[in-house]
């Protein structure tokens, strides 16, 4: 079965490398009939069984192994034990792994602590549409009035240096998809390789030098825009220098003095025109005379092209409340009262949230990023009142709803009448069935005839879903009469004189 990563290898090989099947066939130790069907099908995943790989051995012992490490930095440097006796201490403490797991795990604390010796680092060159660099950083502005603590998702083309920022509520996986696929669009193509640090979103497991375990869904969305993906060294920052310079510059330049919008669709707009600005205003530090935008410009025609929008989403299974209500994220949601007592799926987006059901979409909510809120969708509850009709008075879901034009003034007119809820329901349920605009134009009409029965209403529905009369015949000159018969009702008043009284 062909895994994620094979799957990215063939599409990278075949669309950006343009090499042939046959070639990728032999590299890959893979049949032709499987390359040619990776590259026909636009697939980025097939699917297949996998087993669950176990922890490393020294996943149980990591706090015990701590704890020793901390023991012999305490000690005096006279009295220190080398590697080889504290590897020989967690051993006797029961731990059956190897050495090599335990000095890896020594040096990579080394670093984290900045106990490593000095290094001397290269500066590095990048061909134009070669790599990008991903990062987040966290900036405080101020949003609708109060003060807030944003993610900003950061991407920067490495050869021409051009920027991309967009401000998030959080840096869950399915931003990360939102803002790969915002700034290819932009940048109007992708580069061939994305480095990025161990995020938790793309990187499930660090394992032995350069190699990662990454997301399964991280690894379909690069394969969507032939992207491959390459993972820093743990506290390695210099690794995407260019990027953490970029989070310095753009917190200095951008986000002081503290920044106030109304929402998050304002902000980004702004970050967008002021990356741009930057861009055109700021010389490139390579090429002598140019700008950054302008050697931009250049790059774009090196860029992978834009494959499209990635359908970037996280998916939860969920149960439906018998309020026709569905939890996810601290928050609830409506759906259709059909859909209560069957286990839907919410996929999230950075946007949205969009619940199906049986594979079919039941409804989408703009999403909502405070917590216990409830989220309601009026119609979704409309089946529920040919039921219960009082409850269109009192209802949670219809207390601050706003119908629009005539159905809102018929509301108004039945709310006087001692059964104006049950008619009112009637008249909303026939929006189900007819659609808003025909029975809104019904509406109107009954209105303006000075009448808001909803038996008028339905009537005249139901006489616009009558069929057409059909086109009338027309008959053939063969078949025309010559004497064409005429109508004379007066002729009848003859009869009882000519036959006698009948």
């Amino acid at each position: 079965m062909l895994v994620v990563e094979t799957v990215g290898r063939i599409r990278r090989a075949y669309f950006v490398q343009h090499r042939t099947i046959k070639a990728i066939a032999r590299e890959l130790k893979l049949s032709r009939n499987t390359v040619r069907k990776v590259i026909r099908s636009g697939e980025t995943a097939f699917s297949y069984s996998r087993d669950v790989q176990p922890r490393p051995k020294l996943g149980a012992w990591a706090t015990e192994l701590e704890r020793l490490l901390a023991e012999n930095e305490a000690r005096p440097k006279r009295e220190r034990l080398d590697l080889i006796r504290v590897f020989e201490d967690l051993r006797g403490s029961g731990y059956a792994g190897g050495y090599d797991a335990v000095r890896r795990y020594a040096r990579a604390r080394q670093r984290r602590h900045g106990r490593g010796l000095a290094e001397a680092f290269v500066p590095l060159s990048f061909a134009p549409g070669e790599a990008y660099q991903f990062d987040w950083s966290h900036e405080v502005v101020v949003l609708n009035g109060a003060t807030t603590t944003i993610k900003v998702a950061q991407v920067r083309l490495c050869h021409s240096r051009m920027p991309f920022v967009r401000a998030y509520p959080r840096e869950t996986q399915e931003m990360v998809f939102d803002a790969h696929d915002r700034a290819f669009a932009f940048f109007q193509g992708a580069c061939a390789r994305g480095i990025y640090d161990n995020m938790k979103t793309a990187v499930e497991a660090v394992l032995i030098g350069k190699d990662r375990k990454f997301n399964r869904r991280f690894l379909r969305m690069c394969s969507h825009y032939l992207v491959e993906p390459t993972a820093c060294t743990p506290a390695a920052g210099w690794e995407k220098g260019q990027v953490e310079n970029q989070v310095g510059v753009v917190r200095e330049r951008f986000f002081k003095p503290r920044l106030r919008f109304k929402n998050y669709a304002e902000l980004n707009a702004w970050l967008l025109d002021q990356c741009v600005s930057y861009a055109k205003a700021h010389l490139h530090p390579e090429f002598t005379g140019r700008t950054i935008w302008d050697v931009f410009e250049t790059e774009r025609f090196s860029l992978v092209p834009y494959a499209g929008r990635f359908d970037g989403f996280h998916a939860l299974p969920a149960a439906v409340s018998k309020t026709c209500l569905v939890r996810f994220d601290n928050n609830k949601y409506s759906v259709p009262a059909t859909a209560v007592g069957r286990p839907v799926e919410v996929h999230a987006y950075a946007d949205r949230i969009v619940i199906r059901q049986d594979g079919q979409i039941l409804t989408e909510h703009e999403r909502c990023f405070r917590r216990e809120q409830t989220i309601y969708d009026p119609w979704h509850y409309v089946p529920v009142l040919t039921r219960k009709p009082g409850a269109l008075r009192n209802g949670a879901p219809f207390k601050a709803w706003i119908l629009p034009g005539a159905l809102g003034r018929i509301r108004q007119k039945l709310s006087g009448s001692a059964d104006g809820d049950r008619q009112m329901v009637q008249i909303l349920n026939a929006v189900l069935h007819d659609g808003l605009a025909p029975v809104e134009a019904t509406c109107a009409e009954a209105l303006a005839a000075g009448v808001f029965s909803s038996d008028v209403i339905l009537n005249a529905l139901a006489r616009q879903r009558q069929p057409a009369l059909p086109a009338p015949i027309l008959t053939p000159e063969a078949l025309r009469l010559q004497h064409e018969p005429i109508a004379d009702c007066a002729r009848y008043d003859s009869l009882p004189s000519q036959h006698g009284t009948i």
